[in-house]
């Protein structure tokens, strides 16, 4: 029987997830729903996909896609709580499917009324157009299930199972690093403009540059260093650039962002 995915919550990370979805599964086979119908109707429309309700998608979905900021989520929750309830004593097998950063499995579950099957999933944006990074964990899920997960988000990117103990830190580096890698591309634009280049080529330049060398660590196995040394030739022009943003502590900053990312996300 054709699996129904529901998505509550079609912003930036819903959206994106739930048009990976529907590349692998089919628009027919989700409904959405938003906070503001019109964004929900506006998604589905283009995927080929049905609007409704979040009492509709928690009354008739398998798959129910939780993509509220975690603020919102207990409300949210508590409003469908008694739906999920009853569909529990049907004894019908519906999974949640959380996204919400800082928010245990244990959470939702509590937030849900009942020990329901559930997987977490920390996405970034690039999911959007299938170059996501996805770690999750599972709870009660089967092996079945997970496969059927794992199909259902084929065309989001790679997905990577994690112990929830490293969730927050695996969305620390995946989750946030997507804002601090358009940080980098706009300011090596930005120094390409300053150096002459028009800005369209400078833009696609930077970041053509972070996408190759990116595909590079990752096909190479190389350390990211070694890579690094391979560039910076003896009294050259890199490695008077490098000695620059050591000085200026560009490796500090970006570790110091990914931590107070993590602190900041521990606390929600």
């Amino acid at each position: 029987m054709a699996k129904l995915y529901g998505f509550i919550g079609c912003g930036n990370m819903g959206g994106a997830i739930a048009t990976a979805v529907a590349k692998a599964a089919g628009g027919s086979a989700l409904l959405l729903a938003n906070r503001t119908p019109a964004k929900a109707e506006g998604l589905a429309a283009a995927l080929g996909a049905e609007a409704g309700s979040n009492e509709a998608v928690a009354n008739r979905c398998d798959w129910i896609f939780l993509g509220v900021k975690p603020q919102m989520m207990a409300d949210m929750l508590s409003g469908l709580a008694p739906i999920l309830a009853q569909r529990a004593a049907r004894q019908e097998r519906f999974l949640l499917v959380t996204m919400a950063a800082g928010q245990s499995m244990a959470r939702i579950r509590a937030m849900a009324g009942g020990d329901y099957p559930i997987i977490r999933i920390m996405p970034n944006t690039p999911a959007a157009i299938g170059q996501g990074t996805i770690p999750y964990c599972t709870l009660d899920v089967t092996e079945d299930e997970e496969a059927c997960f794992r199909a259902a988000m084929s065309a989001a990117g790679v997905l990577d199972p994690l112990p929830e103990q490293l969730i927050d830190a695996a969305s620390s580096v995946a989750g946030c690093g997507p804002a601090w890698v358009y940080q980098f591309i706009e300011a090596l634009a930005d120094g390409g403009v300053a150096c002459g280049l028009p800005r369209d080529k400078a833009v696609r330049y930077a970041a053509q540059t972070v996408a190759g060398s990116a595909r590079l660590v990752l096909e190479s196995g190389q350390h990211p260093g070694a890579l690094k040394d391979a560039v910076c030739s003896p009294a050259g022009s890199t490695i008077q650039g490098v000695r620059v943003l050591e000085e200026r502590g560009f490796r500090g900053a970006v570790m110091d962002a990914v931590i107070a990312a993590y602190d900041k996300t521990t606390k929600l």
